[in-house]
């Protein structure tokens, strides 16, 4: 066992107990979060004919939000280390309340856009606050169960996003319309942030570390240069200006790279420690969640893609036929600690990987059915791949950060929330270039959830690379 490992697992048993409200309150921002990712593209053909929005303007209602969040999580990482996650996160949870209202009372489309920026930018600054939370609250066999939870919510909001807009915007409360879809998290996130004092334990790096200027300037212009155009490139056609972007980024991070190395050896305050990546577990667990995330947001985008211009659905009947992922999810996700106790967390990972490998094969041979079979043909398989699903994402996130010292949390789960946006950023824009280039609606299905499949095959080959540590039950 790795000296990292030792020191964690050899903390005091009687640490105190979290506070009992602590998973609801930081759960409920982390649901908010997730939520808002997908509820917008349910809310785009409504809000498009209220605001007069064109197409640059839809793309960036979706867009700004992605950016802004992906490029400010590892520096918010950093800022919870220094001043303390509880303040952090009620900060990001206070902000992206009134973003949100924002967003449901804008008047135009460039407030909305300006709204939705905001957004992401307080969504990146709570982020990396609760995976950190839960790393240090809780120890052994209660953070596996934190963590389950914390995969259950985030599944939940990505699943039930879509079916969530499309009942919201078809009972127009109040004749709000599309912006109930936002307006929904003033009371949620009001009661969640009256919470806060009471529920959350303060914690912080015990040094005090500083921010690294240089080091936000280049991450933020780095990740800015690589997310916007894998965003905004497939629908303009690739212009040069992506591409350039796409070049100059990798320097922009080697340079990233190098500087925090440097002030690492020198004793100084990277704002991401490199001692993270000397331990195996973090480095290939992280490469594990990378590959993870490529196909989870990528295949939300082609299902979606699928049953409204393929099978003529609307957003409501689309969301109806992703209650068979969410059915799925929900019996996996609410005994992956208890799998996780017995097998240990990377053959866990493994067996949901496999599942999911196997949704998608039978979701590739429903798809050739043909458009005029029937919709619910794709149920098996969209279950299949939501049990597999309930068993990867807790234990793909657990497995990282259980290997980073505590004292360096908010670091490392800066760089987890980072992997996991721009990882859904990437696998959005490459599995575009199948989706879109077979032509054919159906085809083109079918042709990504075999792409989607392999990806699962590279997650399992990774996992093979790391120790199987079991969880202490309890």
């Amino acid at each position: 066992m790795s000296t990292a490992l030792r020191r964690i697992d050899s903390r005091p048993a009687a640490s105190p107990a979290p506070p009992r409200g602590l998973l609801p309150v930081v759960l409920t921002a982390t649901f908010m979060t997730a939520l808002d990712v997908f509820v917008v593209n349910v809310a785009i053909p409504s809000l498009q004919s209220d605001l007069g929005a064109g197409p640059a303007a839809v793309q960036w209602v979706v867009a700004g939000f992605g950016l802004a969040f992906a490029a400010g999580l590892v520096t918010a990482g950093r800022l919870g280390d220094r001043y303390g996650r509880r303040r952090m996160f009620a900060l990001g949870l206070a902000l992206f309340t009134l973003a949100s209202a924002a967003c449901g009372l804008a008047p135009t489309a460039s407030a909305l856009v300006g709204a939705r920026v905001a957004q992401g930018l307080a969504a990146a600054l709570m982020g990396p606050q609760v995976l950190a939370i839960l790393r240090t609250a809780f120890e052994g066999a209660a953070q596996a169960r934190a963590f389950a939870r914390y995969g259950l919510t985030l599944g939940l909001g990505a699943v039930l996003g879509q079916l969530i807009g499309g009942l919201l915007i078809h009972a127009d409360l109040l004749g709000l319309g599309w912006r109930s879809c936002f307006l929904i998290n003033l009371p949620v996130g009001l009661a969640a942030l009256a919470a806060v004092g009471r529920c959350l334990p303060e914690s912080r790096a015990p040094q005090r570390p500083g921010l690294d200027p240089v080091g936000v300037l280049l991450v933020t212009v780095a990740l800015t240069g690589l997310v916007l155009p894998l965003i905004q490139g497939p629908g303009l056609d690739w212009p040069l200006w992506t591409v350039l972007c796409l070049i100059t980024s990798p320097v922009l991070l080697a340079l990233f790279a190098v500087h925090q190395h440097r002030a690492t050896r020198a004793g100084g305050s990277p704002l991401v420690d490199t001692r993270l990546f000397r331990e195996r577990t973090f480095s290939t667990g992280l490469l594990a969640q990378l590959a993870f995330v490529l196909g989870q947001g990528s295949f939300f985008l082609v299902l979606a893609l699928h049953l409204q211009f393929g099978r003529g659905l609307d957003a409501l009947g689309a969301g109806l036929v992703f209650t068979a992922i969410g059915l799925g999810y929900l019996l996996t996700s609410n005994v992956t600690h208890r799998v996780t106790a017995r097998l240990g967390e990377p053959r866990t990972i493994t067996v949901g990987a496999l599942l999911m490998a196997a949704g998608l094969l039978l979701l590739a041979l429903a798809a050739y059915e043909g458009p005029d079979a029937d919709v619910w043909w794709l149920a098996p398989g969209l279950f299949v791949d939501g049990l597999g699903m309930g068993l990867v994402i807790a234990p793909v996130t657990s497995v990282v950060l259980a290997a980073a010292d505590p004292r360096l949390a908010g670091s490392a789960a800066g760089v987890v929330s980072t992997v996991q946006q721009v990882g859904g950023a990437l696998g959005v824009a490459l599995i575009g270039l199948v989706y879109y280039g077979a032509g054919d609606p159906t085809a083109a299905f079918g042709r990504s959830v075999l792409a989607l499949a392999g990806l699962e095959a590279t997650l399992v080959a990774l996992v093979r690379l790391l120790p199987n540590r079991h969880r202490p039950r309890g």
